[in-house]
């Protein structure tokens, strides 16, 4: 049975809950792979609508496993009210599992990432404020604090001890600001840590043993391939790897045992956070698919920045990711404009620039090259093939895919789990 990867391919917010959601359907097992509470997916299921954070989004079916694997950093205390939250509208969470490799977001990593942002200015990198970027680090410079040691309590106080005598000098000597008491970190952590006990284990084992028993396995980052800590537009990305290949060290399988990777692809462009935006529309225009698309932060509420979709950043995420599919979203956000546009090269410096450029500085300096499509009419969430879609929405459906290369094999036609078309059943099923 196939192992799938869905990924954002532009800078996060393309919808990938929704296909998640969607393709969890046909899924045994669903896997977060990367990020933390920092990333938010909406999904929307007989018109309710959920906001997840940690959890991933195969939540939501409870006769499947929902693994968050050791490559998301978690919050616990975040993870607990998640959790309250759902099972107090009634859901059954417990298909949930919890790698005991993922790393913990402490107290100080929150303050730190806001003091680090503050220090910035206008360099300032954009972030949630939730602590990721410092957790990560201490990941990286093998100081770590993971979600296994909430099991072992001695062991969890000795090492937030030896943290916090390190980030209260930082905390006091370095920013000026008051130091953090033991006690009542190491009270709400070990609470959190009786509550999540259950869900703790060993995912990868878990993973690998749904593999070999031809089980169908979802995996889900959060972000999108700009945001990736090597390949996004540095510095303003994130601090793990959304990109398919995060998917292995994230979740701890082999690259040869991933079948299909879907990228999802939001009919126009949006970020949160700074950094250079070729398409970015600075106009009614973007105020008005802002607007009618609610293109605010799940996690922040900030408003989203806009821009009409850019091929030469779809090109780069599709060689990237080794798209075998992609998945269309937000067309419907789109109907009633007269005219849509699509970047499919950049101008820079009187040069024609098809290549996406590891400098900011040189993204910056980039026009966008456009090319016009006529709008079109509202979408029918009822249509059930392509061929039934407007004349327009095919054509421009036809031209992004034709660009990059990449057969559609997911087009969303609202915000609800019931409204899409499935083009290729990427399980084979």
């Amino acid at each position: 049975m196939p192992v799938v990867v869905v990924v954002g391919s532009q800078w996060g917010d393309e919808g990938k809950g929704k296909i998640t959601d969607y393709l969890a359907l046909e899924a045994d097992v669903v896997v977060r792979y990367q990020g933390g509470p920092n990333a938010g997916h909406t999904v929307v299921v007989n018109e309710e609508e959920f906001q997840l954070h940690l959890l991933p989004s195969g939540i939501l079916y409870p006769e499947k496993l929902s693994i968050i694997g050791n490559g998301v950093v978690v919050d616990p205390l975040i993870l607990v009210d998640e959790l309250e939250a759902m099972h107090k509208r009634g859901r059954d969470t417990r298909g949930l599992r919890i790698s005991d490799r993922a790393h913990l977001i402490m107290p100080y990593h929150k303050i730190l990432d806001a003091l680090q942002e503050e220090s910035m200015g206008e360099s300032k990198i954009g972030t949630t404020l939730k602590g990721v970027g410092p957790a990560y680090m201490d990941k990286a410079a093998r100081v770590g604090i993971r979600v296994g040691d909430l099991l072992e309590p001695a062991l969890f106080k000795e090492r937030l001890q030896a943290n916090l005598s390190d980030k209260n000098r930082v905390l006091k000597y370095i920013y000026g600001k008051d130091t953090l008491a033991l006690e009542p970190i190491l009270d709400s952590y070990l609470e959190a840590g009786e509550y999540l006990a259950p869900y703790i284990t060993d995912t990868a084992v878990l993973i690998n043993h749904a593999i070999d028993e031809d089980k169908k396995l979802l995996f889900e980052g959060a972000q999108g391939t700009l945001l990736d800590l090597d390949h996004g537009t540095y510095p303003y990305v994130t601090s793990s790897h959304p990109v398919a290949g995060g998917a292995c060290i994230g979740a701890g399988v082999g690259p040869t045992k991933i079948d299909e990777i879907i990228g999802v692809v939001k009919a126009y462009t949006s970020r949160v956070g700074d950094g250079p935006f070729p398409t970015e529309l600075l106009d009614e225009t973007g105020d008005w698919i802002r607007e009618k698309g609610h293109e605010y932060g799940v996690t922040t509420g900030r408003p989203r920045r806009i821009g009409w979709l850019d091929l030469v950043m779809l090109n780069y995420a599709a060689v990237l990711n080794g798209f075998t599919g992609i998945a269309f979203t937000r067309l419907d956000i789109l109907s009633g404009l007269d005219v849509v546009k699509v970047a499919y090269a950049y101008e820079r410096d009187g040069q024609i620039v098809r290549e996406f450029p590891a400098s900011f500085k040189e993204l910056a300096k980039c026009k966008p090259i456009y090319k016009e499509f006529p709008g079109w009419p509202e979408i029918d969430p009822n249509v059930r093939t392509f061929d039934q879609l407007h004349p327009n929405v095919q054509d421009y459906v036809k031209f992004v895919s034709e660009s990059i290369g990449v057969e559609p094999s997911i087009i969303s036609l609202g915000r609800g789990r019931e409204d899409s078309l499935t083009l290729r059943n990427v399980f084979g099923m």
